[in-house]
């Protein structure tokens, strides 16, 4: 991938020219220009080069009155399956691309691309061309976090022609492994098997881990094969910054053992006496089976390693902080030993969460959560080709047809939240909605002192829960509520007025075991008007996953309520009825 196509040259322009610029820019070729009419092309030394020609270049720098254009040059029979994706912002999360990458078709590899640039480079395998082609249509020039997206084909050695097939053996190897990048670009480990390992470090030493120009963080990440998430932006004025390291168990332990090196390092040399503890981050499902009956584990952890391991007390968790606080205190070999312990701990707990959620998909009816990009596409038993899959007893958000249902939702929001959900000239709306999927509109408010304002969610179920839950994600970022007070938000779905009664319950039966099921409160407010479409309004109120759980209960319910009006509705021979025998003659 060195050799480079130029395009929109002017036709004055010359191999002098662009000579000109390369040199100008200080971008190395190793041979001529060749310039045809409109374009050109010239091979880089390395890879690396080419790379840094495209973000120094393309859409850059003009010549004789034209904007180059510079991408890597792609014969048309290797146009196929694989898609390099360049300006990522930096601080992306590895599970917020893979979802969105996965809304054009099942992903067989993303690797990222070592380069010099602030911004992330990755290459994509998708499993079809015409999914490759749409993730080129729809992601080209998207905007992500005020960057535009710049997508381009890269050569696809394993493409076979387009045509019919031949003998049963089209696309033979692209059911064989993925293609890793080479080990100089530094490829993306495959780290979808493993929960990532987090980390919180002092933030005096934060700046002595991104060393100089970023160079310490980079060599870090190309000795481990890790990627690594410096989240410096969280918590402004604290006193501690998470990091969060993707790779294997064992490259997550090596990047944990040099990052505590260079901050003892860091300690001496600006004469930092107090201890540095290793700080791990755990999602407080885990941390139960991490301890123990009676403190057994962690008790054995501790003698194992020659460590004091101290957990931070519950009460300081909060629905979108659900993460514990594991202190080791010991010498740097004594951390790194007991971090391999605690996170193998805490990886069989995860795996053991992934298979019990595979066998029991059916517990949010509707809701294919492997296509939200919440949970590794690669982990156990949940491949890329499950991504366009319902989950076994997913009847409750789908149509007969297996297309999911599109559904409506009214989630209402602080009126002061309104500017922060639009976005400067509506960028993040827009972005919101192109992420979910969903259709995504603030109604008007309703009066001059109105203190909520209702937006209108309208997609289908993995729409929603991602639209939902950015929603709350993004008042929580911009503390529209208290740092240790849950996001609790009011979502209104209508139902058919003769469906609330089931919604009900005898008694109430129905809407107190929802209410037990889910943590949120449901109500059925008595006395509603139906509208002009009969329908009623059911109000659910609580934190992300509780409303999330009501509102899947409540549209399992109504879809047993059609399927029964169905079934009622073909029509049933009349009884007793026979066929007429033929009369005698």
């Amino acid at each position: 991938m060195n050799k480079l196509y130029i395009g929109n040259v002017s036709a004055e322009a010359s191999e002098e020219d662009l000579e000109s610029i390369f040199k100008q820019w200080k971008i190395q070729h190793s041979g001529p220009f060749l310039v045809k009419t409109g374009y050109a092309f010239v091979d880089c030394p390395d890879e690396k080069t080419a790379m840094r020609a495209i973000d120094v270049l393309s859409g850059k720098v003009e010549l004789h009155g034209k904007v180059l254009e510079v991408e890597h040059s792609v014969p048309k029979r290797q146009r196929s399956c694989k898609l390099q994706i360049r300006n990522i912002p930096p601080h992306m999360q590895w599970e917020v691309l893979d979802g969105m990458l996965a809304q054009y078709g099942a992903v067989e590899s993303c690797e990222q691309v070592n380069t010099d640039m602030e911004t992330a480079v990755v290459n994509v395998r998708y499993a079809t061309r015409d999914q490759a082609r749409l993730a080129m249509e729809k992601l080209n020039g998207s905007m992500m976090e005020n960057y535009a997206l710049k997508v381009s084909y890269i050569p696809d050695e394993t493409a076979t022609p387009e045509g019919p097939p031949s003998g049963g053996r089209r696309g033979f190897n692209a059911r064989g492994p993925p293609r890793s990048g080479s080990p100089g670009l530094g490829a993306r480990p495959k780290v979808q098997s493993d929960i990532p390992l987090r980390v919180l470090v002092p933030t005096q030493f934060v700046g002595a881990i991104i060393g100089k120009e970023g160079a310490t963080i980079r060599n870090i990440t190309k000795q481990t094969h890790s990627k690594i998430d410096i989240h410096r932006k969280e918590n402004a004025g604290a006193a501690e910054k998470p990091i969060t390291i993707h790779s294997t168990p064992e490259g997550c332990s090596n990047a944990c053992r040099t990052i505590m090196d260079i901050m003892q390092k860091e300690a001496v040399d600006t004469k930092f006496t107090e201890e540095i503890p290793l700080k791990i981050l755990a999602h407080n499902n885990f941390v139960g089976r991490l301890i123990g009956k009676e403190g057994r584990n962690l008790k054995k952890i501790e003698q194992d390693t020659g460590t004091k391991i101290t957990i931070s007390p519950l009460q300081d968790l909060t629905l979108y902080n659900p993460e514990r606080t594991i202190t080791v205190k010991g010498s740097i070999d004594a951390c790194s030993r007991a971090e391999e312990e605690v996170m193998k701990k805490i990886r069989e707990s995860y795996e053991s969460d992934m298979a019990a959620m595979n066998l029991q998909s059916n517990l949010i009816p509707g809701l294919n959560l492997n296509a939200l990009g919440l949970f590794p596409s690669g982990a156990p038993g949940m491949g890329p080709s499950m991504a366009n899959v319902p989950p076994p007893g997913a009847h409750g958000g789908c149509s007969y047809g297996g297309q999911p249902e599109s559904e409506t939702v009214h989630l209402f929001i602080p009126a002061l939240a309104v500017g922060a959900i639009i976005g400067k000239q509506g960028q993040h709306i827009k972005q919101l909605s192109h992420f979910a999927g969903a259709s995504i509109k603030i109604a008007p408010a309703e009066g001059m002192d109105a203190k909520q304002r209702m937006v209108i969610i309208v997609g289908p179920p993995e729409a929603q829960f991602k639209a939902q839950c950015r929603i709350f994600g993004k008042l929580k970022e911009e503390n529209f509520f208290g740092p240790k007070e849950e996001v609790k938000l009011e979502a209104h779905i209508k139902v058919p007025s003769f469906a609330a009664g089931r919604v009900i319950g005898k008694g109430g039966k129905t809407v107190n075991e929802l209410q037990n099921l889910t943590c949120a409160e449901v109500v059925v407010p008595r006395d509603q008007t139906p509208d002009e479409n009969d329908q009623v309004i059911v109000k659910i109120s609580g934190h992300f996953f509780a409303c999330q759980l009501a509102q899947r209960k409540i549209q399992e319910i109504l879809a047993q309520v059609r399927r029964q009006q169905q079934q009622q509705q073909q029509p049933k021979p009349p009884s007793g009825a026979q066929p007429p025998n033929p009369r005698r003659k």
